[in-house]
């Protein structure tokens, strides 16, 4: 009896729930800084009950934590992987403001912010008069706006908060490169994120107090005046559902303005902004932490571990992909076990262990190749599909009846009174030149003599289209060169490149950067655990492919043109230099480790100076500008990109 198969689990099995470990941990930190906040809100008129969780402490700390759980949802269901990758912040902008996500992410945080708001009024105390409904007179109920002006304030906070969101893409996750180890270092993990997390509370601080400040201010002074109306006759038509209010939707002649209320909605806007940053960089730095569990890799749980890794290196989502890849270049440097058996596995369906991984990981790192040879060029048409020749009826014995129109009209009869009027027809629908042949020649000859009678010279040279084409650059580099608007609209050289390697929407360094990590570093390890040897059959291709593409993409760097719109000038790109470093560390090694084999390999003398060359990294050196007579645009554009430098997080918008 043969034996029974082992099924191999798919990689997402020991993912997922990875992730959702994680997230269970964030969730405890939001629940216990949402316990903190619900304790700030309580009457401290008793030495037990406003701390004790089991009471109405707890009920609010809940009601605290349920209203951020729709940010919660909204993070776990659009979190990607990568960087967004476009042009230019207006080509982003373009591509996501009308998009359904982007919709949807700010519903989620205006309804995340009017259920806090809702949680913070009833926790305030009743002398406080922030109740809905007030009775000034006997039991005539009426509408309290002091309610309605701290709801605004914080609906108001959660669509800012909404598209600061969008715009400055919180939802994408940090995954880490593997970085060659030094001699003598132990295999140190980093197996939690609370850690970094406590280094960025004062950050975290400082921005929900500025961003709550400045809503707050905007929201009393100028743009509650304008939401009043509406918000009033809102309210006034739920209310009225429940309790007997007056039929006039007409606010009060004053609204109850006061340096407390705005003190209250500043501190009630804290209290929220506080638990957004704090998920925030909670789900960033738990979700992006290394695919380990219990300081092995996520797969070794498996009945198979080299199956279920092979499985996420060849999955089409680009979340599995990159954390297998990542798993795959942490095995090859720090697990020397499952890094042997890749090597031992040879009785596999589809071929030998390492080939498959190699194949996977040359076919990535091609990608980048690929995508330089298709820059500019026009996409590939899909192919057409050739039509089988119709077969041809067999011939007919009798023929076959007539097809002719039966409502045909009789034809014309060809006497003296059909000839007549065919010339009467042809006069009247043919008069001779028609309106615009007779008039536009004499309408461009009075155009000209006012022209010459009204202009002068110098008018008339200054409305030339060359004198035109400079007068609008000029005001181009003008509006480019203004420091709020002018970044915006800037196709800065570092976007455009990463955009052009790394493809669109969403680029994502690290699963090319462990890909050619993870490759290098399998085969010097082969060297002396490889029993087989079958990874020294594929050194040499692995060789030259990595040569090419550090060949290539230098190229590319130092040829692609820089856009007019670029006032920076500036030839840097943090991202392609990262990834170089990566490919060239790798290529190192392989020289270093098979340069002493490379005639039993068949790689040339060529070969191996080309790969020396590719492997050698520049030194950045800083070269001062030509001092040269500034224009007026060249004035604006040194202007511009003064101010540009100035603001860094203006650059770093996607």
């Amino acid at each position: 009896m043969p034996p029974a198969a082992v099924r191999r689990a798919p990689y997402k099995d020991f993912l997922q729930p990875a992730l959702q470990r994680r997230f269970a941990s964030t969730t405890g930190v939001l629940l216990a800084i949402a316990y903190v906040e619900a304790l700030t809100l309580s009457r401290w008129n008793h030495l037990f009950w406003p701390w004790f969780p089991v009471g109405l402490p707890g009920l609010r700390t809940l009601a605290i934590f349920g209203s951020i759980l729709p940010t919660i949802i909204l993070r776990i269901a659009h979190s990607h992987n990568g960087i967004r990758t476009s042009n230019s912040p207006f080509d982003t902008f373009r591509q996501s403001a009308i998009s359904l996500a982007t919709l949807e992410t700010i519903i989620t945080f205006a309804i995340s912010a009017w259920l806090f708001s809702q949680t913070y009024l009833l926790s305030t105390p009743a002398d406080s008069n922030l109740s809905w409904i007030t009775y000034y007179s006997g039991d005539r109920a009426r509408l309290n706006e002091r309610a309605l002006f701290y709801t605004v304030n914080l609906v108001t906070l959660g669509v800012v908060q909404g598209v600061l969101h969008m715009s400055l893409d919180y939802d994408r996750l940090l995954l880490g490169t593997v970085k060659p180890k030094r001699e003598g270092d132990a295999n140190v993990h980093t197996t939690g994120g609370f850690g970094k997390l406590s280094e960025w509370v004062p950050v975290a601080i400082v921005r929900a107090g500025m961003l709550s400040t400045v809503v707050a201010l905007v929201n009393y002074i100028v743009l509650y005046h304008f939401l009043r109306r509406s918000a009033w006759s809102w309210a006034l038509s739920f209310f009225r559902i429940f309790y007997n209010l007056p039929k006039s939707n007409i606010p009060p002649n004053q609204a109850p303005w006061s340096v407390l209320m705005l003190g209250r909605s500043i501190w009630a806007g804290f209290l929220l902004c506080l638990l957004w940053n704090f998920g925030n960089m909670a789900f960033r730095l738990q979700l992006s932490k290394e695919p380990l569990k219990n300081n092995q890799p996520l797969s070794s749980e498996s009945k198979d571990p080299n199956g279920s890794l092979l499985n996420g290196l060849k999955s089409k989502k680009t979340r599995i992909a990159a954390f297998a890849m990542w798993e795959l270049a942490l095995i090859a440097r720090d697990f020397d076990a499952r890094r042997q058996a890749i090597f031992e596995d040879i009785d596999r369906k589809d071929g030998p262990m390492w080939s498959q991984l190699y194949g996977t990981c040359f076919d990535v790192i091609k990608t980048i190749e690929k995508r330089i040879d298709n820059y500019g060029k026009p996409p590939t048409p899909p192919p057409v599909q050739t039509e089988a020749a119709p077969q041809q009826p067999p011939p007919r014995i009798v023929q076959p009846p007539k097809t002719d129109n039966v409502w045909a009209p009789a034809p014309a009869s060809k006497g003296l009174r059909s000839s007549v009027g065919k010339l009467v027809s042809n006069v009247v629908t043919s008069p001779g030149k028609t309106p615009v042949e007779v008039y536009l020649p004499e309408a461009k000859k009075r155009a000209l003599e006012a022209t010459d009678h009204f202009l002068t010279k110098e008018q008339k040279e200054a409305l030339r289209p060359e004198n035109v084409n400079t007068l609008l650059r000029t005001l181009a580099f003008k509006v480019l060169s203004l420091p709020t608007i002018g970044p915006v609209f800037q196709q800065l050289f570092r976007r455009r490149l990463t955009t052009a390697v790394f493809g669109q929407p969403y680029g994502e360094l690290s699963i090319y950067a462990n890909a050619a990590y993870a490759l290098s570093k399998l085969a010097v390890s082969s060297l002396t655990e490889d029993r087989y040897g079958n990874v020294q059959r594929d050194v040499p291709a692995l060789i030259r492919t990595i040569t090419v593409v550090i060949k290539k993409l230098e190229r590319f760097h130092d040829t692609l043109p820089m856009h007019w719109t670029d006032l920076n000038k500036s030839r840097e790109c943090a991202e392609v230099d990262e990834l170089l470093d990566a490919l060239k560390d790798g290529l190192g090694e392989l020289i270093t480790a098979f340069g002493p084999y490379s005639s039993d390999l068949r790689l040339t003398r060529a070969d191996m100076r080309l790969a020396r060359e590719a492997a050698e990294k520049k030194q950045k050196q800083a070269e001062a500008p030509v001092e040269q007579p500034r224009q007026p645009v060249e004035e604006a554009r040194t202007r511009g990109a003064a101010e540009a430098n100035a603001q860094p997080d203006m650059q770093q918008l996607r």
